[in-house]
C-alpha cells in the first residue's frame, strides 16, 4: 500500500504507538533519522499483518478487505524488516508472530512513556583502565539496567572517562593523573548540575581501579540520592538480582592499639596480615571487614550493599573512637566495584579521619600506595 492511501489519523495513531520506531522485534531503529547523516526524515513502512489484498502476504479472503485500515493490523517498519516479511522470508514471518511483535513493542512503549518525574534519574559512567585494558562501560546496558525502578533522564549519559589512554596502574604518574581528570570533569560535567538544580537523583555505573572509585565515591558524597549498580558476572548484567541474599559480614577487631591504623576489606579476595606488615610494619592495628567466603562476584542484591554501608560507616566511627582524631586509615580494599564507591560516599570529610588508599599489584608483588582523601 502506499503511503498517500492510508488515512492520516491512522498513520498518526500507528506512529504514536509505536513511538516512530521499528516494531521489529529487538529492531526499535529509529525512522525519523538516518544513523549514517542523522539527517532527520521519514523513513518508515507502514506494513500489513493481513495483507491489503487477498493475494498479498497473509493474505485472507474475509479479513484482508476488512482489515487493511485497522491499526491493531498495522505496524510502522523500516525498510530492512518490512522487505523482510514480504518477501525475504514471507513464510517464517506468520499473522501470530508479527502480532506479538507489534503487541510487545506498543506495551514498551506505553510504559516506558508513563515514567513519572520522581522516577528520573542522571546517569553517570565513569571509567578508567585496569592493567592497560579499556573498560566495558556501555551506555544501553546501563539504561537497560535501570529499569523499572528508574528511567534516564538525558538521552546521552555524562562519561568520566580518558579513551584510548596508554597508562596503567605503574605508569609514573597514572594516579595523579587519573586523580586530577577525575576531580576535574566530576567538578564541570557533575557538581555544576546539582548546584543549579539540574540533577536531582544520580545512577552510576564504574569500572576502574579501586583507588579511583572511593575517589568517586568522597565526590558524590550525599550530594544527591545516588543509586550504584554493580557488574555481575553470573549472569552477566548490571542489573540487580531480584533476589535476598543472607549477609555475613564479619568484623575482624585488631587486640591492641598500636601507632598505625590499617582498615582491610576482603571481599572479593582473601588478605592475610602479613600482607600488610610488609607495608605499614608489625607496629599496625589491623581492622578487617570480610565475608566467610570471600569471592569476585558475591555482591547480588541491594540489601547487600546497604547492609555494606551501614556497617562501614559504623566502623568509620569506632575507628576515630579506638585511636584519636590525628590518624589516618590506611585502606587496603579487594572488593566489587560498588563497595569501592559506597566507601567514598559514606566517608565524611569533616567527621572521619583521612584515607591513604592502596592498591594491590602484580608488578610490584603487593600493595603500593596511590592516592590520599581529606587533609
Amino acid at each position: 500500500m502506499s503511503k498517500a492511501s492510508m488515512p492520516e489519523s491512522v498513520k498518526l495513531r500507528l506512529w504514536g504507538k509505536a513511538a516512530g520506531r521499528c516494531q521489529y522485534n529487538a529492531c526499535n531503529k529509529a525512522l525519523w533519522l538516518d544513523d549514517l547523516t542523522k539527517a532527520e526524515f521519514n523513513s518508515a513502512y507502514i506494513a500489513h499483518i493481513v495483507a491489503r489484498s487477498v493475494n498479498g502476504p497473509r493474505g485472507d479472503k474475509e479479513l484482508s478487505d476488512k482489515l487493511k485500515y485497522d491499526l491493531n493490523n498495522l505496524m510502522l517498519l523500516c525498510d530492512t524488516h518490512h522487505r523482510l516479511i514480504d518477501h525475504g522470508d514471507e513464510k517464517g514471518h506468520s499473522v501470530d508472530r508479527l502480532t506479538e511483535m507489534k503487541v510487545n513493542h506498543e506495551k514498551r512503549v506505553e510504559f516506558l512513556t508513563s515514567v513519572v518525574s520522581d522516577k528520573i534519574s542522571t546517569v553517570l559512567l565513569y571509567g578508567a583502565n585496569i592493567g592497560g585494558k579499556q573498560n566495558p562501560l556501555s551506555q544501553k546496558e546501563a539504561y537497560v539496567a535501570m529499569v523499572p525502578e528508574w528511567y534516564p533522564k538525558e538521552k546521552d549519559a555524562i562519561e568520566i572517562r580518558l579513551k584510548n589512554s596508554p597508562l596503567k596502574e605503574n605508569s609514573p604518574g597514572f594516579w595523579e593523573f587519573e586523580k586530577s581528570v577525575l576531580i576535574e570533569h566530576f567538578n564541570s560535567q557533575v557538581e555544576s548540575l546539582i548546584k543549579t538544580g539540574q540533577i536531582s537523583h544520580l545512577s552510576i555505573f564504574g569500572i576502574a581501579p579501586q583507588p579511583l572509585l572511593i575517589l568517586l565515591g568522597s565526590l558524590v558524597s550525599d550530594l544527591v540520592p545516588t543509586e550504584i549498580y554493580q557488574l555481575h558476572r553470573e549472569p552477566t548484567t548490571w542489573q540487580w538480582l531480584d533476589k535476598t541474599e543472607e549477609n555475613n559480614y564479619l568484623i575482624k577487631k585488631p587486640n591492641q592499639t598500636k601507632e598505625n591504623i590499617a582498615l582491610v576489606i576482603a571481599l572479593s579476595g582473601t588478605v592475610n596480615n602479613d600482607r600488610i606488615y610488609h607495608v605499614l610494619g608489625e607496629n599496625t592495628s589491623i581492622w578487617k571487614l570480610t565475608i566467610d567466603r570471600p569471592f569476585n562476584d558475591f555482591l547480588q542484591c541491594r540489601s547487600q550493599l546497604s547492609d555494606y554501608r551501614n556497617i562501614i560507616r559504623n566502623l568509620f566511627n569506632e575507628i576515630k573512637s579506638v585511636h584519636g582524631q590525628e590518624k589516618v586509615i590506611n585502606v587496603f580494599p579487594v572488593m566489587p566495584v560498588a563497595t569501592a564507591i559506597e566507601l567514598g560516599r559514606v566517608w565524611m570529610p569533616k567527621a572521619d579521619l583521612p584515607l591513604k588508599i592502596y592498591d594491590e599489584s602484580r608488578d610490584e608483588g603487593g600493595f603500593i600506595p596511590t592516592l590520599t582523601i581529606g587533609k
